[in-house]
């Protein structure tokens, strides 16, 4: 069975409030009048009120072409990544030579050889280490990535593994022939990274236990909607990844959701209304709108991933292991109860993780 025994998340320097993030926009994209008036109004409705970024405010928006964007991408990346990844292991009380498997997940750059294969001799992992880079999965990889670590858990009990998302998603910044999309998603995303350790150990056999309140995971469920392809996802441009989004996202969130949980949970004996902890990504105002209605759920249920989307944004694969750490840290639930992770992302897909404490 595995236990989580560390998540951390991390963070760029640069913070900045949605008000200034929106004029920064505004004056970038050379928004006329009723544009700028648009996307003011579409920020001040986004849930966002506080984001971190890559690059100071004041520079943001200055890498030209997707060669300059995804150079330092790289560079940023592999950085945060290894300040991350290092808190984590030190929280599991575990040497980066005791890592059996690394799976990294992101979507906001390519890097080949990948950021893990970077990672190794700056965490001084074994280079004998299993490694698994995702990309394109986009906001649902940080749960899709703890499920894929679960079943390799499930295969080799005796190891341990880790998981590091990270997303800068500010680099992408759009350039030219703003669209509706641009200016809503312009709004949500901010940048950060999170790691999470696990092994398939028994308590007695990890060194150094791990601080009370981390939870196990009981099982996982994946899911792709049918003839939903097109309501969200990413498209490559010259300047940089270019947002596809539609308003059909919601709907088909709503849709589709409550069936996944609901068939997912008989299948293990429980019902919603026995879940103690949601941690769903908090894909936007009316994605968690969506999701809360379509599982019939009291606002008290969404109130972690909405503090989340609040204080920095949607972070992509990053959102749902930042909403884990915060549950754990903050008020751990108590022992025995339940959790779920709900990840969802394009597809479009949810991915579910069962957990107890």
């Amino acid at each position: 069975m595995t236990r989580i025994v560390a998540v951390r998340s991390g963070f760029p320097d640069n913070q900045c409030v949605q008000a200034d993030f929106t004029a920064k926009f505004a004056e970038l994209g050379r928004l006329d009048p009723p544009q700028r008036a648009l996307l003011e109004r579409l920020h001040a409705n986004s849930g966002v009120d506080t984001r971190h970024t890559i690059l100071p405010l004041e520079k943001c928006g200055s890498l030209r072409g997707i060669e300059a964007v995804n150079d330092r991408y790289i560079a940023e990346a592999t950085g945060l990544g290894e300040r991350v990844l290092r808190a984590a292991l030190d929280e599991a009380g575990l040497a980066a030579a005791d890592l059996d498997l690394l799976i990294v997940t992101s979507v906001t750059g390519v890097a080949v050889p990948s950021l893990d294969a970077r990672l190794i001799p700056r965490l001084g992992l074994r280079p004998d280490i299993k490694r698994l880079p995702v990309f394109g999965l986009g906001c649902v990889a940080g749960a899709a990535a703890l499920a894929r670590l679960h079943d390799y858990l499930l295969g080799w009990p005796g190891h341990n593994a880790a998981l590091l998302a990270i997303e800068l998603c500010s680099l992408n910044w759009p350039t030219a022939g703003m669209t509706t999309a641009d200016l809503v998603v312009s709004g949500l995303f901010g940048d950060g990274a999170a790691a999470l350790v696990g092994t398939g150990r028994s308590p007695g056999g990890v060194p150094a236990g791990p601080p009370a309140g981390f939870p196990r995971i009981l099982a996982t469920r994946s899911e792709v909607y049918p003839d939903s392809g097109g309501a969200l996802g990413w498209q490559l441009r010259s300047d940089c990844f270019r947002i596809v989004l539609t308003a059909e996202l919601s709907d088909v969130v709503e849709r589709n959701l409550g069936g996944s949980v609901t068939s997912f949970l008989a299948g293990h004996g429980l019902t919603v209304e026995e879940i103690g902890t949601w941690i769903c990504h908090p894909g936007g105002p009316r994605v968690l709108d969506a999701a809360q209605k379509s599982l019939k759920l009291p606002d008290s249920a969404m109130a972690l991933s909405r503090r989340s989307l609040a204080d920095v944004g949607n972070l992509s694969s990053v959102s749902v292991l930042h909403i884990l750490e915060r549950a754990i840290a903050t008020e751990p639930p108590p022992p025995g109860s339940l959790g779920l992770m709900i990840g969802l992302g394009p597809g479009v897909s949810a991915e579910l993780v069962l957990m107890q404490w």
